[in-house]
């Protein structure tokens, strides 16, 4: 989130999770005619709608791995069906227009966890943890 700007509103996340539950079911049912989505298993991670409800962004990312790029591609230029099948399903004024971005949450959350997991984070965490041992805690006087 940049600075200063304000948490997703309560109604952007219930439409978010809504839009988001409805592009899977779309998906899951592969009714894509591109070539770079037929036979793909596609997740689709979050989907973050703007204040006004008019703009969405959808993050995906191919199950069990691999190049993201096509599917990006894909589903651009399906962006015009998958708009029309969600007017179908979810009950909103407009449907907001679809932007699609690769979902690198994993990713970090994969690096973050090899970092703390490696042996100079370690002993460092020890280290730090005798030194703790060393000073009286709260409410405790060290006598």
């Amino acid at each position: 989130m940049s600075r200063g700007a304000k948490p997703p509103s309560q109604r952007q996340l219930r439409v978010g999770e809504e839009l988001r539950h409805a592009i899977a079911m779309v998906i899951e049912r592969g009714e894509f005619r591109d070539p770079d989505l037929q036979g793909r298993a596609i997740t689709v991670t979050e989907v973050r709608v703007s204040p006004d409800l008019r703009n969405a962004t959808v993050f995906v990312v191919p199950l069990g791995g691999g190049e993201v790029a096509p599917i990006l591609t894909g589903l651009k230029r399906a962006k015009a069906f998958l708009r029309h099948e969600l007017a179908r399903m979810v009950e909103l004024r407009a449907v907001p227009d679809l932007w699609f971005q690769e979902d690198t949450t994993f990713d970090t959350a994969s690096r973050i966890d090899s970092i703390l997991n490696s042996p100079e984070v370690r002993r460092d965490i020890a280290h730090a943890s005798a030194e703790n041992d060393d000073f009286p805690t709260d409410g405790d006087d060290g006598q």
